[in-house]
């Protein structure tokens, strides 16, 4: 039978990797009672850390010492290194080769996929700034799959297994995916920065056009743009209709008029 159609607690899984992203997955598999059983790194004393704490895991010499030993196998290294990395292995048919990054293709891994591999991508929508933090954080998560069946019956059932919801992502998509991700990520820190400025101000008692247009084009422009975006969001809820959304337009509007 094959592996991937079974309960996925059978999986020998393995990491080639040990950053921080590859640590707290693997920490996370272990503690959910996931079998972890291979780890390499090119820095043995994260594959050490990696290992310390599942038991049964054991530290390899180098990755094919984990391709070999292992049904799955998590390919964590840096996304710039996933396609070397990948190319560097004999894989063989019955076993899967899965990355971890947001917008990396999965033809990233096709090195494995000619040797017959499957081949998949499986990324937690989160930071992993500190593995144990990222541990603690990672059940509610959503983690987006990308994979063939088999392989995609028994990822979901890995991250459903980690209590986390399942976001499928279409081949060919990861970029536009990554970059809508950003908007929730990334970008919050350039809301942060624009509150920051505001707040700094203090010369106007309200957040809204009059209020901020002594602060000039930069910062009104963004809030314009912002506010905007929000209009057709209000619509839908049925929080204001047609003529309130053009009066909120033409405020707008005269606001960049005035600049």
């Amino acid at each position: 039978m094959n592996p991937f159609e079974q309960d996925p607690v059978a999986l020998r899984t393995g990491f080639i990797g040990a950053g921080r992203l590859g640590t707290a997955l693997a920490w996370s598999f272990a503690q959910h009672g996931l079998r972890v059983v291979a780890v390499a790194s090119m820095i043995a004393s994260d594959a050490e850390q990696l290992a310390a704490l599942i038991a049964g895991c054991k530290v390899m010499t180098n990755g094919q010492s984990v391709v070999d030993a292992c049904d799955l196998v998590f390919v964590t290294t840096p996304d710039g290194a996933i396609a070397e990395t990948t190319a560097r292995f004999h894989w063989r048919p019955g076993m899967a080769a899965v990355h971890c990054s947001g917008v990396t293709d999965v033809d990233a891994l096709d090195h494995a996929l000619r040797d017959g591999a499957m081949t998949g991508g499986f990324h937690p929508m989160q930071t992993f700034g500190d593995p144990a933090a990222a541990v603690r954080s990672l059940p509610g998560c959503t983690i987006t799959i990308e994979a063939p069946e088999p392989l995609n019956v028994a990822l979901v059932a890995i991250a459903t297994r980690l209590e986390c919801r399942v976001n499928r992502l279409p081949p060919g998509m990861r970029g536009r995916y990554h970059a809508a991700a950003g908007y929730a990520s990334q970008f919050i820190n350039v809301l942060f920065a624009e509150a920051a400025t505001i707040w700094k101000s203090w010369g106007a008692t309200e957040k809204h056009v009059a209020a901020l247009t002594p602060l000039g084009p930069e910062v009104m422009e963004f809030y314009r743009v912002v506010c905007d975006r929000t209009i057709p969001l209000g619509m839908q809820r049925g929080a204001i209709d047609d003529d309130v959304a053009a009066r909120l337009r033409e405020i707008l509007s005269r606001s960049v008029r005035c600049h």
